[in-house]
């Protein structure tokens, strides 16, 4: 693994996080140059993701330092190799998560890259030179263009942006539990941060209720006036968490501050679901009986 290869002769500016203060500076460094299968993206736009907060910190213990962080880019192509397919210099695109898998395993094949064994990020990662990846809080980024996708034109690039990492990650499992096109079901939003109030806005467009579940009283108006949920509950009140016992068929756990699961899974019908996307630095308390009592359908968390 190293920072850079003899092929990264491109120098550019951005900003970085040099150690676990987090203290994101200025800092100029090297891409490569655009190969066959590259486009390269002038960025016009970086989402401020809680991940890069994480791994600025280091808070997962695997930061490699300097690093750029960012993962929810859009920008204007303005270079394309020889090999690359249905892009152009002039097009609006956009990078998320992933720089690079396999491209082999069933799970490449079938459009899970993220499961892949040998999948590499943004940022942080090692890309298939041996470089270390650096991520959108810069001025450009040379991309494989299998992990590129077109931004419409009916799409503000700014508000495309977060779609790329938060936007996913909360949408992938409403598709994967048939949430897009199912008859009306009472979801649960568990945190109203940078997941949840994208979640809520998703849930609302698909015709659910929509019960976002939180700490904060007040959120509660921001919830209800300004991204349309139906219901809002505090789970520091024992009164309305009583009250919301076995009332939803889903909840998605946005959360990535460490919390405790039984209480929420509490508020799932018998036979509900419950999918964790938040990510936590601590292992998470997930208590037996809840799961026992409600028949509760395989909780799931990330990659999502």
């Amino acid at each position: 693994m190293t920072q850079t290869t003899s092929n990264h002769t491109q120098t550019v500016a951005g900003w970085a996080a040099h150690d676990t203060s987090g203290e994101i500076t200025p800092y100029t460094f090297k891409r490569r140059e655009n190969g066959d299968t590259d486009v390269t993206i002038e960025i016009l736009y970086c989402g401020i993701c809680h991940t890069d907060l994480h791994q600025a910190k280091n808070d997962w213990g695997i930061t490699t330092y300097p690093i750029v962080p960012g993962h929810e880019i859009t920008g204007i192509i303005t270079k394309v190799g020889k090999q690359v397919e249905n892009f152009k210099v002039g097009d609006r695109a956009g990078i998320g998560c992933l720089a690079a898998s396999c491209l082999d395993c069933e799970f490449c094949k079938s459009s899970q890259e993220n499961y892949c064994d040998q999948l590499q990020f943004t940022y942080n990662g090692v890309f298939w030179d041996g470089s270390i990846t650096y991520g959108g809080y810069s001025k450009m980024i040379v991309a494989d263009y299998r992990y590129v996708v077109h931004v419409p034109e009916s799409l503000p690039m700014d508000a495309a942006a977060p779609l790329l990492c938060a936007g996913i990650t909360v949408f992938t499992p409403l598709k994967d539990h048939n949430l897009i096109e199912s008859p009306r079901k009472k979801i649960g939003v568990v945190g109203l941060g940078g997941l949840g109030h994208v979640a809520v806005k998703f849930g609302k467009a698909f015709g659910h209720h929509v019960t976002v579940i939180s700490t904060s009283p007040s959120k509660e108006k921001e919830a209800r006036e300004r991204l349309g949920a139906d219901g809002f509950i505090v789970s520091s009140n024992p009164k309305q968490m009583e009250a919301g016992k076995r009332t939803l068929d889903f909840i998605l756990d946005t959360v990535s501050a460490d919390h405790g699961l039984g209480p929420i899974l509490e508020l799932l019908k018998v036979n509900g679901t419950m999918v964790i996307v938040g990510a936590p630095g601590k292992p998470l308390e997930l208590p037996a009986f809840p799961l026992l009592f409600g028949s509760i359908l395989h909780p799931k968390t990330l990659p999502y």
